[in-house]
């Protein structure tokens, strides 16, 4: 079983910055693309960033130029540096790997954060 664990939320004033973190634990073989996804009330979640296992990036239009994602293959890890928050930022932030366990690969979720930038 693989378990996705994220830490990093909370509550930021507009112009701030937060470092979201995803740690992968449990059988892993391969992590392949690491995306982080969010989800505002009312809205659909997004895409928000990706990095695939060669460490290519790619970001929404949104988040370009304020957002960097990178991982630490070492600790099965993905980050989200996020720079100068915007309210419309506000959401819960999910992590989703594509991880190879033995022959099978498949898509695991984070439980979410929840990121608040206020005005």
């Amino acid at each position: 079983q693989v378990q996705l664990v994220e830490s990093g939320g909370g509550l930021v004033q507009a112009g701030g910055s937060l470092r979201l973190s995803c740690a992968a634990s449990g059988s892993i073989s391969t992590i392949n693309t690491l995306d982080w996804y969010r989800q505002a009330p009312g809205k659909q979640r997004e895409l928000v960033a990706g990095i695939t296992s060669g460490s290519s990036t790619v970001y929404s239009d949104s988040v370009k130029g304020r957002f960097t994602i990178g991982r630490d293959n070492a600790k099965n890890t993905v980050y989200l540096q996020m720079n100068s928050l915007k309210p419309e930022d506000t959401a819960v932030y999910y992590c989703n790997a594509n991880i190879r366990s033995g022959f099978v690969s498949r898509n695991y979720w984070g439980q979410g954060t929840q990121v608040t930038v206020s005005s």
